[in-house]
């Protein structure tokens, strides 16, 4: 189960006084924390919560890592900071389809959809992301405008 992986690699970091590792780790844990302690909340606690947490985390850090690197030198600690926290933490999110696999997912939910303009992108996100398959979202937004002519 990841929560034990994560527990065992904090030990390790605490052993070895790898900050880095120990800060992001924590803030993982401190993610899962707060939204088990959410009202409302009433799911278990496993490997797919988890997964859900990490891939959420990492998206945030890499839009803040791309808004560090915009700022050149002033940011380039802080992005190279974040960059070690999307990689560490890349090793339990499942692997996204590449680009051509992704295009042609999304001829495929053009086709099946029958979209033929932009008017259609929800339509054809929807089927996309409901596919199952493990998909970045913002290039299937590019995708489908691309295919589709806008």
């Amino acid at each position: 189960m990841i929560a034990d992986e994560l527990e065992a690699e904090l030990k390790d970091g605490m052993r070895e006084r790898d900050r880095a590792r120990i800060n992001v780790i924590r803030q993982i844990k401190t993610e899962v924390a707060v939204l088990t302690a959410s009202a409302g909340f009433d799911r278990r606690v496993d490997d797919a919560l988890y997964v859900e947490i990490i891939s959420s985390y990492s998206k945030k850090m890499q839009k803040a890592k791309d808004e560090f690197e915009s700022a050149g030198e002033r940011g380039r600690e802080q992005a190279e900071k974040l960059a070690y926290e999307i990689e560490y933490l890349s090793r339990w999110l499942p692997a996204q389809l590449s680009r051509e696999e992704t295009s042609a997912l999304v001829a495929k939910a053009i086709a099946d959809v029958g979209a033929s303009d932009v008017k259609d992108l929800g339509r054809v996100m929807g089927a996309v992301m409901k596919s199952g398959a493990e998909v970045d979202g913002a290039l299937v937004n590019q995708l489908v405008r691309e295919q589709l002519g806008g």
